[in-house]
């Protein structure tokens, strides 16, 4: 699910090539907040889902799934940082919407997509140690 909320945005930055157009474009910037929205949620469910799994710590609040799995060192301190600006995005939006910032949307669209792939790997990465570590078990 992911996957398929990543490459929608890739589509709509394509779409986006100028802020112009993003801008000028009401359904492109209602899709590109909403499929951030969702796909921030997404990577917040895979952390609780982790979390739960793993017998980790149980998050607090959203920004605490992200703790959580720095502190058990499956992400980055520096993703961890990316991932609770993230996290702190996706409540504005969803709180604050008639305030949302159409060009800090923008950005997030052109410059922080890879941050997404260096989660899911992040993630996929320490499942992968751990299916290896029970196959040796």
């Amino acid at each position: 699910m992911l996957a398929a909320y990543q490459n929608e945005l890739i589509q709509f930055q394509t779409e986006a090539a100028t802020f112009d157009l993003y801008r000028e474009n009401l359904i492109l910037r209602r899709a590109t907040e909403r499929s951030l929205q969702v796909t921030i949620e997404i990577c917040l469910d895979i952390g609780r889902r982790v979390a739960a799994i793993e017998g980790f710590r149980y998050p607090e609040n959203n920004r605490d799934v992200f703790f959580v799995l720095a502190e058990e060192e499956i992400i980055s301190k520096e993703l961890l940082a990316v991932m609770l600006a993230l996290a702190g995005f996706r409540n504005f939006i969803v709180h604050q919407y008639a305030r949302v910032d159409d060009f800090r949307v923008y950005e997030i669209l052109r410059e922080n997509l890879e941050d997404f792939d260096d989660f899911a790997k992040a993630v996929a990465d320490h499942l992968q140690q751990i299916e290896s570590g029970s196959e040796e078990g």
